[in-house]
């Protein structure tokens, strides 16, 4: 079965700790994937403003499974846009609110939204992965289209968190560690293996012949999902325990170096 798709995590999967990537020769890779009618597609936590301007040159081509999944974006235009309703929306706050040293990132559709009451560290922090980030000073100020929370809760934390978090409003959220002590609360089943899943219907793409790379929790089910689930050396275990295969670190441009087996045709990719 050839390959037909192709799935990239972003930190600490296809951008190095520097978050750069080899640019030229990614790019000669993509066209060698075009010319095979490989499709590429950014799958990551971040808001899509961010991730698309790592693409200057091919945003316009290629297709985001941006915010763990809520917003699906091919070619520059829409997919499908998650929403948590402004009921629920209230209701995680107020019990986020109740969380001693918990900061909280909003993401919507247009912007992401923090408190200017949180601290300037904090901003300053999920500026770096969020190109529109407003401060506001009440969340009620917010006229957006919500589908994710991002919180900085450290790994070793998640799992009381979760507990806590599902007994009391698991009917309406989840939450998937992203690691570097971040996790991100996402609607149910709304994750990146589901957005990918939505745009394989439309290209007619079986699990099979696709490929996807991770590090994180928030992988797990794309790494699972996909007949090629590629874990990285420097991915948490849960998602080397998720993948099928190991490639080198993303400091060693372990996702590129798999791409040229691809193209190649080499072992697992020729049976």
């Amino acid at each position: 079965m050839s390959v037909k798709l192709i799935a990239v995590d972003m930190d600490g999967t296809f951008l190095d700790d520097d978050k750069k990537y080899n640019k030229i020769k990614f790019l000669a890779q993509y066209e060698k994937l075009k010319q095979q009618g490989i499709k590429f597609v950014v799958a990551s936590g971040n808001q899509y403003f961010q991730l698309k301007s790592f693409f200057p040159e091919i945003a316009s081509e290629i297709a985001f499974v941006a915010e763990n999944g809520a917003y699906i974006v091919n070619e520059g235009q829409d997919i499908s846009v998650a929403e948590i309703s402004p009921e629920s929306v209230g209701k995680i706050l107020e019990f986020l609110d109740n969380i001693p040293g918990l900061h909280t990132v909003i993401c919507g559709k247009n912007s992401a939204w923090i408190q200017s009451s949180q601290p300037e560290a904090f901003y300053l922090k999920m500026n770096r992965f969020y190109h529109k980030l407003q401060k506001i000073d009440t969340y009620h100020e917010i006229n957006d289209t919500i589908f994710k929370f991002a919180l900085n809760l450290s790994d070793e934390h998640l799992a009381d968190f979760m507990t806590a978090l599902d007994n009391a409003l698991g009917h309406i959220i989840t939450p998937v560690s992203s690691g570097h002590g971040s996790a991100d609360l996402i609607i149910p089943g709304r994750h990146k293996a589901n957005g990918l899943r939505i745009l394989q219907e439309i290209w007619g793409i079986d699990d099979s012949e696709v490929v996807t790379f991770g590090d994180g929790g928030n992988d797990v089910e794309m790494l699972q999902q996909a007949g090629f689930g590629f874990s990285m050396a420097n991915a948490m275990p849960i998602a080397t325990a998720a993948a099928r295969y190991k490639t080198v670190s993303n400091n060693e441009e372990g996702v590129l170096k798999v791409i040229d087996s691809i193209l190649a045709g080499e072992e697992p990719f020729n049976q």
